[in-house]
C-alpha cells in the first residue's frame, strides 16, 4: 500500500510539474518505499528528437541508479566555476556528427544542461541526430536549485 501511495504521489508530481517535451510523452514512474526507482519518459514517435524536461524531473532522474550521465555543454571555464555534481563536460561546440567518446552507449540516459538553456537544446538535438535515443534536456544552471560543485 505504501508503494502504491508513493507511486501516485510521484506520478502526480510529474504531471503537475509540467514534465513534457515537444511531443506527447508517455510517463511511467515505478516507486519504491524510499522514492522512485524508475522514471520513463519516452517520445511517442521515432522522430530523432530529444525530450525536454523540467529541473524537478531531472533531479528525480538523477536520484536513480540507472546508468545515466549528466552532461554539461558549457565551456571549460564555465564548468570550472561550478557544475552539477557528477556532470561531465562535453562543450556544445565539440559535438559534431560523430559520437563523442565520453558517450559510448547510444541508448544511455543522457541529461543535458548548460548556462541558460540555449546551448543545451542545440547539443541535445545534435546528440539525437547522431542517434542517441534517451536524451533529456533540462535547461540552464542559472535556474538550478540543487547542489553545485567547483573544481
Amino acid at each position: 500500500m505504501k508503494r502504491f501511495i508513493t507511486f501516485c504521489l510521484i506520478t502526480t508530481l510529474l504531471i503537475l510539474s509540467g514534465c513534457g517535451s515537444k511531443n506527447d510523452d508517455s510517463v511511467s514512474v515505478i516507486g519504491g518505499a524510499d522514492g522512485p526507482t524508475s522514471i520513463y519518459l519516452k517520445e511517442n514517435d521515432d522522430s530523432g528528437n530529444y525530450t525536454q524536461i523540467d529541473q524537478e524531473t531531472a533531479k528525480l532522474m538523477m536520484e536513480l541508479d540507472d546508468g545515466h550521465v549528466i552532461v554539461d555543454v558549457r565551456r571549460e571555464d564555465e564548468y570550472a566555476k561550478g557544475h552539477i555534481p557528477g556532470a561531465i563536460l562535453i562543450p556544445n561546440e565539440s559535438i559534431g556528427t560523430e559520437q563523442p567518446s565520453e558517450l559510448p552507449d547510444l541508448d544511455q540516459i543522457i541529461l543535458v544542461y548548460c548556462r541558460s538553456g540555449r546551448r543545451s537544446k542545440e547539443a541535445s538535438q545534435k546528440l539525437a541526430d547522431i542517434g542517441y535515443t534517451n536524451v533529456y534536456e533540462f535547461g540552464g544552471i542559472v535556474d538550478w536549485t540543487g547542489e553545485i560543485v567547483t573544481d
